[in-house]
């Protein structure tokens, strides 16, 4: 009997270990779901990642897969001595703008959860009440409260070796909240938000453009049981639901008139054009960008994915753009484009200080070891002292043509070619208050899917926060002015680096080759690109 026992407990606690390792195991074997697999993504990502952001059409999965995540935290993080003494201790806490949505949307569903795991024999720890799970331990819960905007020491008490916490319709609450919840993310701790898009401002709306957080995106055209035009997962959104919005939310088009930029989309042999509620409620996509900004986050996004399945052949005729750190800036980062492909945004600590010699040298480096490569420097303020080192690398290794590659992008210049022709956007239409305007709605335009340009970004980095953060005006001239950097970098927290080191390889000239390095080079804007 006791042998019995003792292999009964080695088989329980190998399977318990396997549970740990892989919660979606858990999720199928003990609560009895099978969630879909972009929904088994979140949940590894949660249990992998620190931070997870989960925006969503209507009735996709996401506050179930939320609590789903919420079980798993409950009872896979805790840790037992062979005493039975709990040693690490597990809280999790689930909040929403209001109390409605905690008690009638949060914490149903882990209730159904609870009792579902019961039903199969699978008694999970714990009491079982309106707004929370209580366990005989007062260090290891669940509960479910609203966010108060006025009470930051509610998140006070969340300490824990294992403290997770789930915001739902996350673009209902204020930075200040999240302020506080961040206060609490120290040790082994995750933060899950889950939202529809209703908004591309606040917290929620950022962290989709964050490098830090793992990003998702519902849509609810891909849901199972749209796919299928049956119920294979009872609850989620349906056909019909789906079909009906179609027909109602959104206009059909010719194939030739659809443009990626405005998120169009086939359904059922049909293009349609979504209207706005549909991106948000259907499609899990934010609102159409404010007038003034200048570039949406939906192009960055198109530009990664395309850097995803794109191989570099060689590294030859790169335009390298170069925005220096100085005085209180960490980074110097180092932007290597080759035509529609950016390959990588290279970042390297300075120390708070401007070290010229190291970025020259490193920027001459990639000179030395490829073919047509060009430098863009910005020589305003510490990008004039690397400018100046490079051009004295040259004279000193006697590289004429290398030195005729070097750029200084002033951003205070007027928007003119050399020649003193005055520069326009990609239409001819619009000019510019300044060389920073310009260089800056370049970049828009080789992003704008209707230019066809095919950009690639490589994904991560602060790249999509920066950019989506840029406003843009009219002048009374009718010229096109950026914000100051200044404002931008108030909003952000940190300055628009990455964003300025890209813009700097669209300074307008052009390559100049070894035969003829001497030669005054006339601007071909159309080639620039």
């Amino acid at each position: 009997m006791r042998k019995n026992e003792a292999d009964i407990k080695k088989r329980a606690a190998i399977l318990f270990a396997s549970w740990r390792a892989d919660w979606n195991k858990f999720i199928k074997e003990v609560l009895g779901v099978t969630l879909d697999e972009e929904q088994q993504d979140i949940v590894t990502a949660v249990q992998t990642n620190k931070l997870v952001s989960v925006r969503s059409g209507t009735a996709r999965g996401k506050d179930f897969v939320a609590a789903c995540c919420a079980v798993c935290w409950l009872y896979l993080k805790p840790r037992w001595n062979t005493k039975g003494e709990l040693i690490e201790n597990a809280k999790v806490a689930l909040t929403a703008p209001t109390d409605r949505q905690v008690k009638n949307i949060m914490m149903p569903e882990v209730s159904r959860l609870y009792n579902r795991a019961k039903r199969r024999n699978f008694v999970l720890p714990g009491r079982l009440n309106a707004y929370d799970i209580r366990t005989d331990n007062d260090e290891w819960f669940l509960t479910g409260f609203k966010a108060d905007e006025n009470n930051h020491e509610a998140w006070s008490g969340f300490h824990a070796v294992h403290t997770f916490f789930i915001v739902t319709e996350a673009t209902g609450i204020v930075d200040d909240t999240f302020e506080a919840i961040e206060g609490n993310l120290q040790g082994d701790s995750c933060l899950l938000l889950v939202f529809n898009p209703n908004t591309n401002i606040g917290y929620a709306a950022r962290s989709q453009k964050a490098k830090r957080w793992k990003k998702f995106c519902l849509n609810s055209l891909t849901a199972p049981n749209v796919r299928e035009k049956k119920n294979i997962i009872p609850g989620q959104v349906d056909y019909e639901w789906v079909k009906e919005r179609v027909e109602i939310w959104c206009e059909p088009i010719r194939t030739e008139d659809i443009s990626e930029r405005e998120n169009d989309f086939e359904f059922e042999g049909q293009w349609y054009r979504p209207s706005d509620l549909f991106r948000k409620k259907v499609l899990g996509q934010f609102p159409k960008v404010d007038e003034d900004s200048l570039i949406p986050l939906q192009w960055i996004e198109l530009a990664q994915e395309r850097w995803k399945n794109y191989h570099l052949g060689n590294r030859n005729y790169c335009r390298l753009g170069v925005d220096v750190a100085g005085m209180g800036r960490d980074c110097s980062v180092y932007c290597f484009r080759y035509n529609n492909y950016v390959e990588k945004f290279d970042k390297h600590n300075s120390g708070g200080r401007a070290d010229h010699m190291k970025v020259a040298g490193k920027a001459m480096n990639v000179t030395k070891n490829t073919t047509g490569t060009m430098i863009f420097i910005d020589t305003i303020g510490e990008g004039a002292g690397v400018y100046s080192r490079c051009l004295e690398v040259c004279d000193e290794e006697g590289l004429n043509t290398k030195k005729a590659n070097i750029h200084s992008c002033k951003y205070s210049e007027g928007s003119k070619t050399k020649s003193g022709k005055e520069l326009t956007d990609i239409t001819g239409q619009y000019t510019f208050a300044n060389m920073r305007a310009y260089l800056f709605w370049c970049v828009r335009d080789w992003l704008n899917p209707d230019n066809g340009m095919n950009a690639m970004l490589p994904p991560g980095g602060t790249f999509a926060e920066e950019a989506t953060e840029i406003k843009f005006s009219f002048m009374g001239s009718g010229r096109i002015i950026i914000e100051p950097k200044e404002d931008i970098k108030e909003r952000l927290g940190f300055s628009t680096d990455e964003f300025d080191a890209l813009a700097n390889t669209f300074y307008p000239v052009q390559l100049v080759h070894e035969d003829a390095y001497d030669r005054y080079e006339e601007d071909l804007e159309d080639e620039l690109y």
